[in-house]
């Protein structure tokens, strides 16, 4: 999930229309909205000033366990300056927000990737369906990348995507070891979703990358621009229903705790 202070100034992206999230989002608004007890943070802006203040949030607030920041791909000093921080458990670019499908095959960018894996942090893919072939293609040439799919990769649930997603993300799951995010579905589904929207890609995500490899995320607040926290909650619970508890357990939070090296995840 996520934290953000817009007094910080560097969140572009969060401009006044979006009304449910153009605020103040901490660790008090969390606990309102009936979150787990501890959870990881994950950045908002491509600014390594934000990530300086998630693990400042981090050693305030013993809930805090991770923090997943952002830093500049060819400048791996600066991935070194934060991962000093213990709490620090990965980088996030915003690879979503790149015009150019191929930007994260610039070779310019090797030199953080590979920091990256010497400090034995996850590598958040932020993409979409459009660069599902790219990221195999990275994780090919960084074999030992340990790397997290986010939000699934943002099938385009509204416009009935499924088809121009599953077959990336069923690819991705066979020829990496790459792990999936359970999060952002209804967000993409929009205003209006049903469990049975959801229900074909859970699914398509099980087969592909069983329990083992599927981590809950709440997307805490964006969540809100279609659910409350608790309606995400919920809606998993149903549609993980099938699975064996052991199972839905690893889903929900064993898993975090496994591929990011934290204690105390779960939901």
């Amino acid at each position: 999930m996520h934290h953000w202070a817009l007094r910080r100034g560097d969140y572009g992206w969060l401009t006044p229309d979006l009304v449910p999230l153009h605020r103040d989002f901490g660790g008090e608004e969390y606990r309102a909205a009936g979150g787990a007890a501890s959870r990881i943070l994950v950045q908002a802006a491509p600014t390594v000033a934000e990530s300086r203040y998630l693990l400042t949030l981090a050693d305030d607030d013993p809930g805090v366990v991770g923090v997943v920041g952002w830093v500049p791909l060819d400048d791996p000093d600066a991935l070194y300056e934060l991962a000093a921080n213990p709490r620090l458990r990965g980088i996030r670019p915003m690879i979503q927000d790149e015009p150019d499908a191929d930007w994260m095959l610039d070779a310019r960018w090797a030199p953080g990737i590979e920091a990256c894996i010497a400090r034995d942090l996850v590598f958040e893919l932020l993409i979409q369906p459009r660069h599902l072939d790219n990221a195999q293609r990275l994780l090919d040439r960084h074999p030992d990348l340990r790397a997290v799919v986010c939000h699934a990769a943002k099938p385009a649930i509204a416009e009935d995507g499924f088809g121009a997603w599953a077959a990336g993300i069923a690819g991705l799951a066979r020829e990496s070891a790459a792990a999936c995010k359970l999060s952002g579905l209804v967000t993409e589904a929009g205003a209006g979703w049903t469990r049975a929207d959801l229900r074909p890609y859970i699914d398509h995500l099980l087969t592909h990358f069983g329990p083992d490899r599927l981590i809950w995320g709440s997307d805490w607040p964006v969540v809100t621009l279609a659910a409350s926290y608790r309606e995400w909650a919920e809606a998993t619970a149903d549609l993980l229903g099938g699975l064996a508890e052991a199972e839905r357990a690893a889903i929900l939070g064993a898993n975090a705790t496994r591929v990011y090296r934290v204690g105390g995840v779960s939901s």
